[in-house]
């Protein structure tokens, strides 16, 4: 009978105190000023100052705040993500190169087209210049 009621006791005790676990409402307004100043630290007259509260104490505070619903405003606008390409640069290169190719070899008899009309156009007007010449001479 007496465990029973130290169970109930016990059990009361643990469910103030995990109620009463973390007071972030206090904490958060104890350090609002302090986790305003940036994440890591801020600079004050050229030199470098960390913040009063350490990163595991305002995590916790960030992750109490979240949990319960709150948000958030202390945390720095995100920046875009870098797309830097994974592997050699060779092999993207060379894949290029081979798609070009494939791209260029499409082209291939129009350009030999115009490179035949434009070598024929060229010795027809030499052998015309070469008339005129003969015929003024």
């Amino acid at each position: 009978m007496v465990s029973g009621m130290a169970g109930k006791a016990v059990k009361s005790v643990a469910k103030t105190v995990g109620e009463y676990q973390y007071p972030w409402r206090e904490k958060l307004t104890k350090y609002r000023d302090e986790l305003s100043k940036g994440v890591w630290g801020y600079w004050e007259l050229g030199a470098w100052k960390p913040l009063a509260i350490s990163a595991r104490h305002r995590a916790r505070i960030r992750k109490e705040v979240l949990l319960a619903g709150g948000d958030w405003e202390f945390d720095p606008e995100r920046k875009e993500m870098k797309t830097k390409r994974k592997g050699h640069k060779a092999d993207r290169l060379a894949a290029e190169k081979r798609a070009n190719t494939v791209r260029l070899m499409e082209e291939m008899p129009k350009m030999l087209d115009g490179y035949r009309k434009r070598r024929w156009e060229k010795k027809m007007k030499e052998e015309e210049d070469a008339l005129k010449k003969v015929l003024n001479e």
